[in-house]
């Protein structure tokens, strides 16, 4: 009875089926009407984004609509054109209307900072840092990098403006003694897309990798050269009878550095009555001593920078002078000039040399800017590790330094901020255009270019390569290839031709350079491992095949 009963029923759904009308195009009338319905609501959604997008950017700063008291077009946001473009990012998924024009919105801040810790954390307040710091990071929305080592920290964030002051104020609640006098660098009213896409936390074992990890590295509390600022600097820079070393790699110097005048300021008396520097003072023979002068120490990695400041030719430069170091923010002249300081006072043969006097600039290249919006003695563009990728001297490149009054926060709240942050503002008003000194050129047709874009590397070291517009696109379209024929400058004039050339060339000066300070009795090699608890030993065996390889053969190649 049952079985006949669904019989009836399958019968009654075929026939009423069958009665449904169809419509010319072979559907049912309820398919024509909810496709109806959905086109009708894809037009509802595209009119509501069309009318959001327009508000945004009228309300907005643009690259296409400038704002007062703002250039909207600058050199550090300038990307290539999208003919430019890899077939790659043609693949990629379109942009919302809306995300697109957001990007442009200047309403992102950088955060820039370094400290040294000494003596430097235990393991496990280490580790209670790290998870610590990762955890703020991501519940104030914060991106960039983070590089945690037991002898600090060395930080370049993004963020809302609120989100990086509370990032500040919580690292020195955390640890009130080490980060009280921490110079935080602000960058504010960049634009959304030089934000990084996501929050990385490294686990380092030096925040610079100078190879003076443990007991190799002089205590920077103890030998760190002579903070001056940017003001203080730049009256040096005239000094005569002065030495300039830029502690960046080859690369970033390539583009952009500081370009001292060559008839020295104290030879017109116009010493500052408040510089309490112990520098040499004027004398009447001023015009016989030489002019300052700016040393590259040719460097890929921070790495070759103890062996160069070991060589004679180096020694002979440093000789009877005065010594300015200066890098992007200040990290790396710490370990530089400690490094210097340290051997004046334990190498003879660097005692011997009369030193002056050994001064780093504070806040680095990034404070030197915002001090002097003009440039000052400084050429070119600066090399950067974050989405900027390089910028000139704001005065010149168009980027506002300051905080952009938003609503609902008043300009007088910035003594609020200043006490959270250390904060370096310059307000200026639209500057005229201006031309920047091409200081570079690229490495495939030699024509001026100081701009880094694209992914090619050097195909012997591995630096970022200077390609040139027309060049990138020749390459792009298979007209010209870039072979690896076109190496980097240095590596061109090195004559080095292979990774495995270079390798054993490192690896030769380290080895060189280390044998030379154990003779002395200098820079302490670090404490051999501890011993092995478990009594394991761990054999990697390459390039053995098992068609090849049986056990017998084995024990007799290792009995």
């Amino acid at each position: 009875k049952d079985h006949k009963g669904e019989k009836s029923k399958k019968k009654k759904k075929k026939e009423d089926r069958a009665t449904v009308p169809e419509s010319s195009t072979g559907e049912t009338a309820a398919t024509t009407e909810a496709k109806k319905t959905r086109e009708e609501n894809e037009k509802i959604m595209k009119r509501h984004q069309e009318e959001e997008t327009k508000a945004i950017l009228s309300s907005s700063t643009t690259a296409a609509t400038p704002i007062p008291g703002r250039v909207a077009v600058s050199s550090a946001i300038e990307f290539y054109d999208p003919s430019v473009k890899t077939a790659n990012s043609q693949q990629k998924k379109k942009v919302p209307p809306v995300l697109a024009a957001r990007k442009y919105e200047h309403d992102l801040t950088l955060l820039l900072f370094y400290q040294y810790v000494e003596p430097v954390w235990d393991e496990s307040t280490y580790e209670y840092m790290l998870s610590t710091l990762q955890k703020v990071g991501k519940d104030l929305e914060l991106t960039g990098r983070m590089r945690v080592a037991r002898e600090g920290l060395n930080c370049t964030l993004t963020g809302a403006h609120e989100s990086i002051l509370e990032y500040c104020n919580t690292l020195r609640r955390l640890r009130p003694e080490e980060f009280r006098n921490t110079e935080f660098k602000l960058t504010t009213d960049l634009p959304l897309a030089q934000k990084f896409p996501n929050l990385k936390v490294f686990k380092v074992v030096e925040l610079v990798h100078y190879g003076l990890e443990g007991n190799k590295a002089p205590p920077i509390s103890k030998y760190h050269g002579v903070h001056l600022e940017p003001e203080q600097y730049h009256k040096k820079l005239a000094e005569p009878n002065t030495v300039i070393i830029d502690v960046r790699n080859h690369y970033e110097a390539a583009i952009g550095r500081f370009v001292p005048p060559q008839e020295a300021a104290s030879k017109n008396g116009n010493k500052d009555s408040n510089d309490t520097t112990d520098s040499p003072k004027a004398t009447k023979d001023d015009s016989s001593q030489p002019p300052p002068k700016w040393l590259d120490p040719l460097m890929r990695k921070s790495t070759e920078f103890p062996p160069w400041l070991d060589k004679p030719e180096t020694k002979e430069e440093l000789k009877g002078k005065q010594v300015l170091m200066y890098c992007t923010g200040g990290i790396r002249c710490e370990r530089a000039t400690a490094l210097l300081r340290y051997k004046m006072e334990t190498d003879p043969e660097i005692k011997a040399l009369g030193i002056k006097g050994v001064y780093q600039l504070q806040g680095g290249i990034d404070k030197y800017f915002k001090a002097f919006p003009d440039g000052g003695y400084w050429q070119g563009k600066n090399y950067v590790f974050d989405k900027r990728f390089a910028h000139a001297p704001p005065k010149i490149d168009g980027e506002l330094h300051g905080r952009k009054e938003r609503s609902g926060v008043a300009k007088e709240d910035s003594e609020s901020d200043n006490a959270a942050a250390t904060v370096s503002e310059t307000t200026t008003k639209p500057p005229p255009v201006a031309s920047v000194p091409v200081m570079g050129k690229c490495e495939a047709c030699a024509k001026p270019w100081d701009m880094y874009r694209g992914k090619r590397r050097c195909p012997t070291c591995g630096v970022p390569s200077l390609i040139c517009k027309e060049c990138f696109i020749a390459d792009r379209d298979g007209i010209k290839k870039l072979g690896r024929e076109v190496r980097c400058d240095l590596c061109v004039e090195q004559g080095i031709k292979s990774k495995k050339e270079l390798r054993k060339k490192d690896e030769k000066d380290i080895e060189e350079y280390e044998k030379r300070m154990s003779q002395k009795g200098l820079l302490t090699p670090n404490k051999a491992d501890p011993p092995n608890p478990g009594g394991v030993t761990r054999l990697f065996l390459k390039n053995m095949c098992r068609k090849n390889m049986d056990e017998t053969t084995l024990v007799q190649a290792l009995p």
